[in-house]
């Protein structure tokens, strides 16, 4: 999943997506123990979808934060 992918999706389709991936690699893991996992790339690739969609709410916490900022910071007085 590429992250231009990852930033056109609402918050809540951000946190099914990542509950998803999460299952997914525990999954992957469970394989690799047992030893029926065809290909091991495949972990890198799950956490790295992870690290990407981790990456897109953070930067939309800090967005928000900012707008905050400078809504007060506007208004020149905090609330």
């Amino acid at each position: 999943m590429k992250i231009s992918e990852i930033r056109q999706l609402t918050d809540e389709e951000l946190r099914t997506e990542l509950e998803r991936l999460r299952r997914h690699l525990f999954d992957l893991r469970s394989q690799a123990v047992t030893e029926k996992l065809e290909d091991s790339s495949m972990l890198t690739k799950a956490k790295r979808d992870i690290a990407r969609i981790l990456t897109a709410r953070r930067e939309r916490e800090q967005a928000a934060g900012q707008a905050a900022r400078s809504g007060v910071a506007a208004n020149g007085t905090e609330t």
